[in-house]
Formats: structure tokens, sequence, C-alpha cells
């Protein structure tokens, strides 16, 4: 009895020592089992992750073809443009250089008639103490024959101032013309036309600068001709008409000659 009580004691402690050994077996498997499911879905999700990043990318790539077409042509209209305005601005100065040389042209044809024109246009002249306008010619005309006079010239300078006063009767030089005339014709000894002409001065021109020595001269004339009388009566009238001047004293000593 003591020896099958041992057996059933022994028996007893090998089936308690076995069954927690198939316990902790059937705990490994679930746990296999566990990370086996946990990696499976890990994968699925890794799968489905990356399907969806690749939809994606598909998608933002579809979305971004048109755009970087759309910036290419832009780039392309730009690069375009800028030859464009390149072309334009090398046109611009182009046209500015050609303009710049045109109005140097303009300017210099227009320096060039201006200088061919100044020596026909009327030139403001002073003389006597008055001012007019004479043409190119007529002041040529006239200092010519005044230069004759100067040189001593006379019947040349006769001839001139005739031939002046009846081209330019009108003419500002008129008065002086009939002064210098007169003495050139005195210069020439012909007092009868020199007395004319220094009457034909002093008719209406009794203000001007020279009257006095038109009288002097008329005087002049006069005493050649041996006409003393008239002589002294023109010489009355020039000390009375222009005191104080040197034709006045010029006079009074011709009329102490003359007495």
């Amino acid at each position: 009895m003591r020896a099958l009580r041992l057996t059933l004691l022994a028996l007893a402690a090998g089936a308690a020592f076995v069954q927690p050994a198939h316990a902790g077996l059937f705990e490994d498997d679930e746990a296999r089992r566990a990370i086996i499911e946990l990696r499976t879905k890990l994968q699925a999700n890794e799968d489905a992750a990356k399907r969806n990043f690749d939809q994606l990318n598909a998608l933002i790539q579809d979305q971004l073809q048109p755009l970087r077409r759309s910036m290419l042509d832009l780039n392309s209209q730009i690069e375009a443009l800028r030859a464009e305005v390149a072309k334009l601005r090398g046109s611009n100065e182009q046209l500015a250089r050609d303009l710049a040389d045109t109005q140097r042209k303009l300017t210099d044809q227009s320096q060039s008639v201006d200088a061919r024109l100044r020596p026909l246009e009327p030139q403001k002249v002073s003389l006597d103490g008055r001012e007019f306008q004479v043409g190119p010619d007529e002041r040529n005309q006239y200092e010519a024959a005044i230069g004759l006079v100067r040189r001593g010239d006379f019947a040349e300078a006769v001839s001139a101032l005739n031939a002046f006063l009846k081209r330019y009767p009108a003419s500002g030089y008129t008065d002086s013309a009939r002064f210098w005339l007169g003495n050139a014709q005195y210069g020439k000894r012909d007092y009868r036309d020199a007395i004319a002409t220094f009457k034909a001065f002093l008719s209406g021109n009794a203000a001007h600068p020279r009257a006095g020595e038109a009288l002097l001269a008329l005087a002049n004339c006069q005493i050649e001709l041996k006409d003393n009388k008239a002589a002294r009566r023109s010489l009355d009238d020039l000390i009375k008409a222009y005191p104080g001047t040197e034709a006045a004293q010029a006079a009074k000593e011709r009329l102490r000659a003359l007495k």
C-alpha cells in the first residue's frame, strides 16, 4: 500500500510538473501569432501608405506637368521679349544717333545758309546821328563812293555819288551823299554845281549835324566865284544858326578875311 501510495504521489507530482510546461508552450504560440499579425498589419499599412503616396505623387505630377509647360512657355516668352527689347533698344540708339547726325547736319546747313544770306540782308547803320536800314549793295556803293572822296579822286567820286543818288533816291544815305557830292564838286572846282548841291542838302535839313559845315562850304564856293556878298550872307547865317561850332568859328575868320 505504501508503495502504491508512493507511486500515486509520484504520478501526481509528474502531472503537476507537465501541466505548466504545456501552458508555457501555448502562451508562446499566441505571442508568435500576435507578432505575425502585427507585422502583417504593419506591412499592410506600409503598403497602403506607399500606394497612397504613389497615387498622391502621380496626382501632383499630373498637376505639375501643365504648370511646368506653362513655366517653360512663359520663360520662352520672357526671353523673346528680352530679345525684342534689346533689338528695340539697339534700334532706338541707332535712331538717336541718326537724329543727332541729322540735327547736326541741319544746323550746319542752316548756319551755312545764314552765312550766305547775311550779306544780303538789310543792316542797321548809324550815320551822322541817324539810324536806318540799308541793303548790302546800297552800303557797298555808298562806301565805295566815299572812299573816292577821301582819296581825292573827285571826278570819279562825283560820278559815283550821282549814280548812287539816282539808284537810291530814298536811301538813308541820301543827305550824307549830297553833302559829300558837294565837297567832291568843290574839290573838282565845279563851284556852281557844288552850290546847287549844298543848297539841296540844306533844304529841309537845318538840324543835320553837318548843316554848319555845308553852309561854310557853300560860302567857300561863293568866295571862289567872287560872290563875296552872297558869301557874307551865308557866313552870317552860319554864325547865327550854329553858334559855338567849329564851322561858326571858321565863318568868323572868313568874314574878317573878306573885310
